[in-house]
């Protein structure tokens, strides 16, 4: 065959595939289409009606795929009981709390996949958008547990700066969803601070007053039991201004904060915390001045009252079956007795639903006087019950008298 033969059928067959193409699209949508690498009226038809090249879901198609990874969130620390219809459920409707939906009406997530042995979910927004303002609800309590929000480990930055916001909108009412910007981000990165040995009386509220000595907290995460909501003793956060971590660390490490020592480092520093620079010593003396007025400010928590709060003496299981529950408040009165004349015992119990509430895990004593609260206290703190090692404070007693069971 020769060179002009096969140059022929070549271009029959070229035209005849691009007239195949043609029928095809014309009876799809009843139009002319202009069809690349041709030349115009090559093939005129009858229709003269404009002609889309493409259908439209395989470029949507290639759009989301390629915004894939700007748009998921990872959430991890789910409880047992998360599924993917809760959890999208949950975070369609605090997006749209917040004010962080910017697609238009309707949900902001699309998809969920959850991985229940590890506690982890990836949650897929329906832009890229969406998925900056969920940043925000990193720490955000989710079937009674605080959960975080972060980016999954395929994540571009990039990349993703090229396809919308990367950082949560300023302008986000966390507040609806009871949270308050920085309250939990940012709380990654070699800046994190650990602050250990606190007590476990103090308050989530004194033990940020005494950090914000040295300047406002970017971020700040009080660890909490699951099952009771009591503080575990000790903390992280990150300052906004990085350049006082160092000196927070060097002025809090080996404070005496009642019955404990507060352990201060950077977080990924082992157990030597870094040294402030010597321009910064003035700070330091300052900052340590400030924290001796705040530690007057804590005492309140351990002058005498008539009432005394143990903690570590009982677990939220324990208190959950009625028998149970008669014979340890026998056990405790019985025992306590020793000290004084009581005036009651009150041992907050569970909720049958599983929510966390205040004051379980703790028992109350109250004495008929400031002298038998005083010897109790003596003789119970650091004593075992069921190898656990009970912290005994003074509790006050207007929350007492009022049923507030949560300092």
């Amino acid at each position: 065959m020769s060179t002009e033969e096969s140059m022929h059928l070549f271009l029959v067959g070229l035209v005849r595939l691009q007239l195949e193409t043609i029928t095809y699209f014309g009876q799809i949508t009843g139009a002319n289409p202009a069809i690349p690498g041709m030349f115009p009226n090559m093939f005129p038809l009858a229709t003269s009606q404009p002609f889309s090249a493409l259908p439209v879901m395989p470029v949507q198609a290639m759009t989301q795929q390629a915004t894939r990874h700007a748009r998921r969130v990872y959430v991890g620390g789910l409880p047992p009981t998360a599924n993917e219809q809760s959890v999208a459920t949950f975070f369609s409707q605090v997006m749209a709390k917040i004010g962080g939906n910017t697609a238009g009406p309707g949900d902001a997530v699309v998809n969920v996949y959850i991985n229940h042995d590890k506690k982890f979910a990836f949650v897929e927004m329906r832009s890229v958008e969406e998925a900056s303002n969920a940043m925000a609800l990193d720490g955000i309590i989710f079937e009674g547990a605080p959960v975080k929000v972060r980016r999954p480990t395929d994540y571009n930055p990039s990349l993703a700066a090229t396809l919308g916001p990367s950082q949560p909108n300023p302008n986000l009412n966390l507040a609806a969803v009871g949270l308050t910007p920085g309250s939990a981000g940012g709380l990654d990165g070699p800046d994190r601070i650990f602050v250990g040995g606190l007590p476990y009386y103090f308050t989530e509220t004194q033990i940020r007053e005494l950090l914000e000595t040295f300047g406002p907290l970017r971020g700040f995460d009080l660890v909490k039991d699951r099952e009771t909501g009591n503080s575990k003793g000790y903390a992280f956060c990150v300052y906004q201004d990085l350049a006082v971590t160092d000196i927070a660390c060097a002025a809090l490490n080996g404070i005496k904060m009642g019955d404990k020592t507060l352990t201060v480092r950077r977080a990924n520093q082992g157990a030597n915390p870094q040294q402030p620079k010597p321009e910064q010593e003035s700070i330091l003396m300052h900052a340590q001045q400030q924290i001796a007025l705040q530690k007057l400010m804590l005492q309140p928590a351990l002058v005498a009252t008539k009432v005394v709060c143990l903690t570590h003496a009982v677990s939220a299981d324990e208190l959950k079956d009625d028998e149970d529950y008669e014979e340890i408040v026998d056990d405790m009165r019985q025992e306590c007795s020793k000290f004084g004349t009581l005036v009651n015992v009150v041992i907050p119990r569970p909720p049958h639903d599983g929510e966390p509430a205040a004051g379980v895990g703790k028992v109350f004593l109250e004495y008929v006087d400031v002298d038998g609260a005083t010897k109790a206290r003596a003789g119970l703190n650091g004593r075992k019950f069921d190898g656990n090692q009970v912290v005994a404070v003074f509790y006050p007693e207007n929350k007492f008298a009022q049923g507030d069971y949560e300092g």
